[in-house]
Order: C-alpha cells, then sequence, then structure tokens
C-alpha cells in the first residue's frame, strides 16, 4: 500500500491521535512514537504481540531526497549489561528468539521521496508456544545505489580508486508474550557524580526479575529542602531485557535547571508507558 508523506502523516494522526509537532519531533529525535534513521522514518518503533493480538502494521516514510530501497530481515540481538547490543546466534541461556513464529510481507520496500508503505508482521503459530517472552528483532537495510555508468571515474589504470558507501539500517525489537507477567524491578546504587562546568551524572543499576522484559521512562526530579520538585532528567523508552538481571545506566542532569546539586534530594521513578503510567519502580538519593 502506498501513499504519500502528507497523507502518511494524516494516518499517523487519525490513528494515534497526536499532535503533527509531536511527530516532526520524533524523526529527530527518534522517540517512542517513531524510529528513524539515515532517510527511512519508521511508526511504530516497537511491535508487542501479547493478549490475543496476532499482527501489527509498520508504517515506512523515505523522509529524503533520492529513492531508496530497504531489505527487511529478522535477526538476533542480546543486551549487556551496561545496555550495550550485540548481534548473536544462539540465544543465551533462558533467552528465547520469535523469528520461527513470525511473518513479515513484503520483504523488500522501494520508496520514492515522501512516499510511504506498510509492512505487515503477523505471529504464526502461537497456540504452539510455551508461557513467556520471545524477542526477534527487525532489521531495516538500506542497499547502496549502483554509481552510474560512465561517470568517469576509474579512467586511470595505474591507479586505485576507493569509493565508500554507507549502508544505513535500523533495528526494532518484535515480542511475543505468552501468559502472565512475572516481571518486577528495583533500583540500586544510586550515587551522583558531581562535576564543575561539566554535566551531572546519575548513575544506578535496575534489577529485574521474572519471565518477561521491561520497557518504560525513567523521569529525575530534584527536591530542594524546601520542597520545590524541579525535572532535571528524563529517558523515554528504557528497555531492560530478559534474561538480563540487571542493566547498568548512567544519565546525564540537567545542569541549566537552576538546582542545586549539594542540597535536597533526587526523586527517581520508573513507569510504564500506558495512557495512565503504573510506578514500576521509584528510589530517592539524598544530597549532600
Amino acid at each position: 500500500m502506498y501513499f504519500s508523506i502528507t497523507n502518511f502523516l494524516d494516518h499517523i494522526l487519525k490513528r494515534n491521535k497526536i499532535f503533527l509537532s509531536i511527530i516532526c519531533v520524533s524523526m529527530i529525535l527518534g522517540s517512542d512514537i517513531a524510529s528513524a534513521q539515515g532517510n527511512l522514518l519508521i511508526t511504530p518503533r516497537r511491535v508487542v504481540f501479547e493478549n490475543g493480538k496476532r499482527s501489527e502494521e509498520l508504517n515506512l516514510a523515505n523522509i529524503g531526497k533520492d529513492t531508496a530501497t530497504y531489505i527487511i530481515s529478522l535477526i538476533e540481538i542480546r543486551m549487556n549489561d551496561e545496555g550495550e547490543f550485540q548481534k548473536i546466534i544462539a540465544p543465551d541461556s533462558s533467552q528465547r528468539f520469535a523469528d520461527k513464529n513470525l511473518r513479515i510481507f513484503p520483504r523488500s520496500v522501494t520508496l520514492a521521496p515522501n512516499e510511504a508503505q506498510t509492512v505487515k508482521v503477523q505471529v504464526s503459530k502461537a497456540g504452539e508456544l510455551q508461557p513467556g517472552e520471545y524477542r526477534s528483532h527487525l532489521y531495516f537495510r538500506a542497499v547502496p545505489r549502483d554509481p552510474p555508468l560512465g561517470d568517469g571515474k576509474g579512467k586511470n589504470d595505474s591507479t586505485i580508486s576507493v569509493h565508500i558507501v554507507p549502508i544505513f539500517g535500523i533495528s526494532m525489537p518484535v515480542i511475543i508474550r505468552v501468559g502472565e507477567s512475572t516481571a518486577k524491578v528495583s533500583i540500586s546504587n544510586t550515587s551522583l557524580k558531581i562535576q564543575k562546568d561539566t554535566v551531572n551524572s546519575l548513575k544506578l543499576t535496575f534489577n529485574r526479575s521474572g519471565n518477561m522484559s521491561l520497557y518504560g521512562d525513567l523521569s529525575v526530579d530534584h527536591i530542594s529542602d524546601d520542597g520545590k520538585v524541579t525535572r532535571v532528567g528524563i529517558v523515554r523508552g528504557l528497555a531492560i531485557y530478559s534474561p538480563n538481571m540487571k542493566r547498568n545506566f548512567h544519565l546525564a542532569l540537567d545542569n541549566n535547571a537552576g538546582v542545586n546539586y549539594h542540597h535536597g534530594k533526587l526523586h527517581i521513578v520508573y513507569s510504564d508507558q500506558a495512557t495512565k503510567p503504573i510506578i514500576l519502580t521509584e528510589d530517592s538519593l539524598a544530597l549532600k
């Protein structure tokens, strides 16, 4: 299904009931609404199949100036304790891949400038799955354009020319959840590194337990000695993937918020992204 970028944005507006300005920001920042890399914009940025859901449509849009082709495949990724991603072939202990139970159509998309298309992802044989979480990652790889013939390069046989073409790619998780989630999380090892004339850094560790991953928003408020609350940090779309039991995280705090990081306390909240967010865990750090 092809449609113009204008119709694409109208479609997103009606479907998600959000403002156009938020969509424009998501193109630049890669918020929870959309993922973008190179000239490819994708909504939504993650797919979760649960509670009987069996299919999802992804909206792909070319926001560049040239026609582009993208190959869609499934890859397997591990997240380490520092939140870094590593491509793997075999699953870790207690990790389950979702690739054998996913269907994607089409697997290749060519988009002209300002053109968009939908890609459908379906779950198959879900009734055969044991309770738990299954995860793989969709990978959208840009196909390099062939250089035009007769461009004048390489005429001198006595020289060697190397032409490097960057290949852009973007991945997104696809998760199948079977049964009830027993996932829980807590925060520990919280500390603040205060640096003069540079960014103050909050360090903490998420401790995950249970059978499934967690995904939510992290917010940090400074509460002064007289009770004034100031938002000094926020991260949206923070994942703690199973089977990891912990994730170490560093957050740069706002130095321009006009707060004194030597007094008061920091209130740290990790919550899900429901319409009415539910606090998954919270912690406080007294400042001296």
